[in-house]
Order: C-alpha cells, then sequence, then structure tokens
C-alpha cells in the first residue's frame, strides 16, 4: 500500500493518495482543486485514480472532487449523511456508515462522525496485504491532532440558527461512541494542521494515534467523565471568527464546483494591455510585493496580498467573485511563481485571472497615508478600526477601537462610516495592509496606523502614556460577533513569515507613478 499526504502550508490542508501498487489503483481522499500534483504521483508509480472522495463539505477551500474526476474518469464517493440541507447536489456514490471502497487489497470503510458538519465521515483504512483489520484512520475535520473541528460553522456561515450546541452534542457522541472505541495504534492522519481556522488550537504534527490523542488530547477527560455539558462548553469557548467566504466555499461544495478542466498556461501580459484593463475597471491588480514595498508606492485601486503564507485565505477576503464580475491581473516576479498564485486563487474559488505582469511601470500610484501611534490622538478620524480576531481585541486593544475581523471587513461595510475617516490596525500591520487595501478600493478614506497594535504598545509603554486594557463586547457592535481568536497560520499575525511588517512613513496619500520593480 501506498500512502501519501498532500500539505498544501496555505490553508493548512491535507489530502491523501493511498493506492493498491499491485492493482495499480489509488483513491484520493479530499483533493484539492489543482489536481496535477495527484496525478503527476500518480504516474510516477504507474497508476490510476479510480475512485476520489472527500469527508465533508469543506468550508475553507473549493473542493477538487469533481475537477479530479473529470481528469480521471474516477468514481466519485461522497457522504449520504447530510438530510436535507447538507447534502451533496450533484452525482454522485453515496456513502453511508458502514460502506466500504476497495482499491485492489486496500479497503476504506466510511464511518459517520458527526460534529464538525452533520454528514461528516472519517475513514478507516485497511491494508489487505498486511492485515485484516484497520491501520489508519483519515479522520478530516474531526480530530486533529491535540484538537477537534469546529462545531458553530454552520452558524457562523451556512445560515443556521443555534446549531452550534447540537453539533457539539454531537461531536462528543462521536469521541465517546466511535472515537474512544477504536484501537489505540490506529494511526490517524488530520485533515488540516496548525493555521488552519476550521479548529482553535490545531497541532502542527502531520499526524497522531487513537491512543494518544485518548491519553493526552484536552477533550479526553470530558469523554472518559461521560461529561457532555463541560465539553460542549470548552468546546464552544474561544472558537476563531469564521471567514465571511466560508459562505461561499459551503454553498458551492454542496451544489458542485464549477470543473475547470485542463488550465492552460499562465500569459505574461503586455504592460500596455494590463494598464487599459485597470483603467477600464475590468481588472484588478493583485499586488503581491510585500506591505514594505507596498507603503512606499502603491497602485491605485489594487489589492495588497503579500505573496507570503496566507495568500489564498487574504486574497479571498479582499475579493468576491460573487459580488464582482471584474478579472485579476497578479503582479509577480516571474511565470514560476505567477503559476503558482494562480493556483492559491483556484483553491478559494477565484478563477478569473487573466495574466501576470513583472513591473508596474507608469500604472498611476499614490503612498498610502499612515499615522505614528504619537500621533493618533490628535489625528482627524471618524473610526479607529482593530481587524483582529475578537479574542486579540479583548485581550488588549487600542482605547477607542472598535473590532471588525479584517476577513468579514468587506461584508460588513453597514458598520463602517461610508463618509468618515477609518484608522485601521492589527498586531503587526499584515493583516491591516491587506484589508485597508480593499476598503480602500471600495471608496473608503483608509488611513493605517504605523506598527499597528504592536508599534502602540511599545510606544505607550516607552511613553508612558495610557496603556490598553481588556475590553468587553459592547451590544450592537463587532464585538458582540460569536466567533474566537484569529486563525490565519494562527497568524496571531507576529508568525508573519517576513516578520513584523515595518512601519509606514506618515506622509498623506499623493497620486503619482508607482516606481518599476
Amino acid at each position: 500500500m501506498l500512502l501519501e499526504r498532500f500539505f498544501e502550508t496555505d490553508l493548512a490542508q491535507a489530502s491523501y493518495l493511498i493506492a493498491s501498487t499491485d492493482a495499480g489503483r489509488a483513491i484520493v481522499v479530499d483533493p484539492r482543486r489543482d489536481v496535477q500534483g495527484y496525478l503527476d504521483l500518480a504516474a510516477k508509480h504507474g497508476l490510476s485514480i479510480t475512485d476520489v472522495t472527500e469527508t465533508h463539505i469543506h468550508a475553507d477551500y473549493l473542493s477538487g472532487t469533481r475537477e479530479l474526476a473529470a481528469a480521471t474518469g474516477a468514481t466519485i464517493h461522497v457522504s449520504g449523511h447530510g438530510g436535507a440541507d447538507w447534502s451533496y447536489d450533484y452525482h454522485a456514490q453515496l456513502l453511508h456508515d458502514g460502506d466500504e471502497i476497495a482499491v485492489g487489497e486496500v479497503r476504506l470503510r466510511a464511518l459517520h462522525t458527526p460534529g464538525h458538519t452533520p454528514e461528516h465521515l472519517s475513514f478507516l483504512v485497511t491494508d489487505g496485504n498486511v492485515a485484516d483489520e484497520p491501520g489508519y484512520l483519515l479522520s478530516g475535520d474531526f480530530i486533529f491532532a491535540g484538537d477537534l473541528g469546529r462545531p458553530d460553522l454552520l452558524d457562523e456561515v451556512a445560515g443556521g440558527e443555534d446549531t452550534r450546541e447540537d453539533s457539539a452534542r454531537a461531536m462528543f457522541a462521536s469521541l465517546r461512541d466511535r472515537f474512544v472505541t477504536l484501537p489505540d495504534h490506529l494511526q490517524v492522519f488530520p485533515g488540516h494542521g496548525a493555521g488552519s481556522a476550521c479548529g482553535k488550537s490545531l497541532g502542527a504534527v502531520p499526524s497522531t494515534s487513537v491512543g494518544y490523542e485518548k491519553r493526552f488530547a484536552w477533550w479526553a477527560p470530558f469523554v472518559t467523565a461521560g461529561d457532555e455539558a463541560g465539553f460542549v462548553g470548552r468546546l464552544l469557548d474561544g472558537q476563531p471568527e469564521a471567514h465571511a467566504y466560508f459562505a461561499r466555499m459551503k454553498r458551492q461544495n454542496r451544489d458542485g464546483p464549477a470543473v475547470r478542466g485542463a488550465v492552460e498556461p499562465l500569459p505574461e501580459l503586455d504592460p500596455a494591455d494590463a494598464a487599459s484593463a485597470l483603467a477600464a475597471g475590468t481588472a484588478v491588480l493583485l499586488d503581491t510585493r510585500s506591505l514594505e514595498e507596498v507603503r512606499s508606492g502603491a497602485v491605485v485601486g489594487a489589492l495588497a496580498v503579500p505573496a507570503t503564507a496566507s495568500r489564498s485565505t487574504y486574497a479571498a477576503w479582499t475579493f468576491d467573485p460573487e459580488r464582482e464580475d471584474t478579472s485579476v491581473i497578479l503582479l509577480a516576479r516571474d511565470h514560476g511563481q505567477a503559476q503558482e498564485l494562480r493556483d492559491n486563487l483556484l483553491r478559494v474559488g477565484i478563477d478569473a485571472v487573466d495574466g501576470y505582469i513583472t513591473a508596474l511601470g507608469d500604472l498611476p500610484g499614490f503612498v498610502p497615508e499612515t499615522v505614528s501611534p504619537a500621533d493618533l490622538d490628535g489625528h482627524r478620524h471618524d473610526l479607529l478600526l482593530d481587524v483582529r480576531g475578537r479574542d486579540e481585541h479583548a485581550g488588549g486593544a487600542v482605547p477607542g477601537s472598535q473590532q471588525l475581523h479584517g476577513g468579514r471587513a468587506l461584508w460588513k461595510l453597514d458598520e463602517l462610516p461610508a463618509d468618515g475617516r477609518i484608522v485601521v490596525y492589527c498586531q503587526s500591520g499584515l493583516r491591516a495592509g491587506v484589508v485597508s487595501s480593499a476598503l480602500r478600493r471600495a471608496g473608503y478614506d483608509i488611513v493605517e496606523l504605523e506598527g499597528s497594535y504592536a508599534g502602540w504598545s511599545q510606544w505607550a509603554e516607552t511613553s508612558g502614556s495610557r496603556t490598553a486594557v481588556p475590553r468587553t463586547a459592547v451590544p450592537g457592535t463587532a464585538e458582540e460577533e460569536d466567533a474566537g481568536t484569529e486563525a490565519e497560520g494562527t497568524e496571531a499575525e507576529g508568525a508573519d513569515p517576513d516578520g513584523t511588517d515595518p512601519e509606514g512613513t506618515d506622509t498623506a496619500a499623493a497620486k503619482k507613478p508607482v516606481n518599476a520593480r
């Protein structure tokens, strides 16, 4: 048996190719939408991908199940446990609890493990050449290393009402009746790792075991004691806020993501043609430079999505293909990076990418306006906006600020002053830079706080000025939303791969050409 893990670091998402090398057949579980990696591995080992399945209807990325089936002729298998609202709406073989998929001597047995979602399946994997009982569990978003899948997404993004407690109780039952009854030796391969927003404290290791989780996971004492109420309270407490784009992913994955077929190489665009499309408003530039570069000179109307960790997520924060028919032009250093960035966008359903440019040339530009912490009190603004997670804000914030998660900002514009000036901050400046670019494009007057909260905190401490204090949620504000801590790569934003974003300069915005790279 061959078991290969594919891990997409940007979304912290894992998919698996499992094969019988004797039979020359393979199945892929939870594939992403750019499927070439699976095809290449199958070809390397002389395998045919004959089956494809997924553990549940995903919220954080667009499934590649239909794409891979179209490319290979594989049979699609999906859960038949979704009920009226969360049953798959495209043709597939339905799996129910106990059903098996045979791939040569390798067998996958479906276990219905609801909690994260109603239809969720896990798969027990048996290598028939070695044993007559399972040795592995593909747990999807049921069991993570050290954590569990969040049970609140139907309420958060899918139009559910008060489903989270019922889902948490279903998770407790899945643990009690399914997981803890499995043999300790089973190796567990989850669907996500650290950095995913599908849980709140996922471990960074690629796998775990049934025995280890039963002994050391936070939930184990609750299950052992039969304390359902305590478990439900602990599981629901502190869940991170769900990104607004998750709603689009849930709908499209249920109904059936569009099949793109063979993807042609992304063309490098003539600078004049790109400039014309941007000027006409038929395309938007995705500026993938570092925020330090962007703050030295940005392109009018461009979206700042640095080509670092979480770029798929940040692109989906700033661009909603359901609400506009604009295409995307990428700023990339070369063709290889452009192809990689296009794949990142495909994973979150942003398909309309016209091509890429490698230099900004004479595109109209400006220097984004910033304000220093020392000048903030005397600075004229109508709103001080914290785009961190709710728990981050509650743990310490710039006095007078209002919290609105960056992944929800474009979907909550009614909470922002349409004609006023908004000062934006996060922890180090990364999320603030991304969200600020989207709000500027939406027509808002945006100023970024230099150094964001980290910079303000340092200034407040060294200057002896007032310090931030934990804030409680204020009824009727964004702080009242049910959510939790930030979870972009647990970004806690200090995890920015390039380190803390440097502070900008306190310069008024002025249109001018941006220097070529």
